[in-house]
């Protein structure tokens, strides 16, 4: 009986099984449950990689990368939209202490997130809607979308009951200054940023 267990370290948490086993079968793929749903993502291409890069300098540059906070990708944000899920946000601002509020599955409490920023990819509609909804009922202060289909970027703000009260919508042109909550003034060049997000003409 208890060799089950050991197979089978998720045995009683049956969609985090499988999204291991998925994580496992498709490296560079990202697997997420988000209400109750398994969402893979393939590995972003080259463009998406190069908006993330840029995106991520004015952070650092703003010195959130150290000290109270750091500046990561890829880092579990456990969910309470579900008894299994979490999502794996492409870029986080977290408080310093984050390793502290770890749950289960190498992800951590909400609570230590201050932003959440996604880069679209071929299955945009799960950042426009699926997550504005899960991160809105985690409580994640400020999540960022670019929006790289429709040429846009969101800033939404102020998650109270399930959804975010604050939705702002940026255009090429616009220079958008994020809430100070975050732990410092990040300003984003939108069309910087929605340039570097576009794959380069062959």
């Amino acid at each position: 009986m208890s060799a089950a267990s050991v197979e089978q370290p998720h045995g009683d948490r049956p969609l985090i099984a499988e999204a291991n086993r998925l994580m496992d079968r498709n490296p560079g793929y990202r697997v997420e449950i988000i209400g109750g749903s398994i969402i893979v993502t393939p590995p972003p291409n080259g463009a998406h990689a190069r908006a993330l890069s840029r995106l991520k300098r004015p952070f650092v540059a703003a010195g959130l990368d150290g000290g109270e906070t750091e500046v990561l990708e890829g880092v579990g944000l456990w969910l309470p939209t579900g008894t299994e899920d979490f999502a794996v946000p492409d870029l986080a601002v977290l408080d310093a202490d984050f390793e502290e509020h770890l749950v289960e599955n190498n992800c951590y409490d909400p609570v230590a997130f201050r932003l959440v920023l996604e880069v679209t990819s071929s299955n945009f509609q799960n950042d426009l809607r699926t997550k504005v909804t899960a991160y809105a009922q985690a409580k994640v202060p400020v999540y960022v979308i670019v929006d790289r289909k429709h040429q846009r970027l969101h800033v939404l703000t102020d998650p109270a009951g399930g959804e975010y009260a604050l939705h702002r919508v940026h255009t090429p042109g616009d220079i958008v200054t994020l809430p100070d909550s975050i732990g410092a003034k990040v300003s984003l060049d939108v069309d910087e940023i929605l340039k570097a997000g576009q794959p380069k003409a062959s």
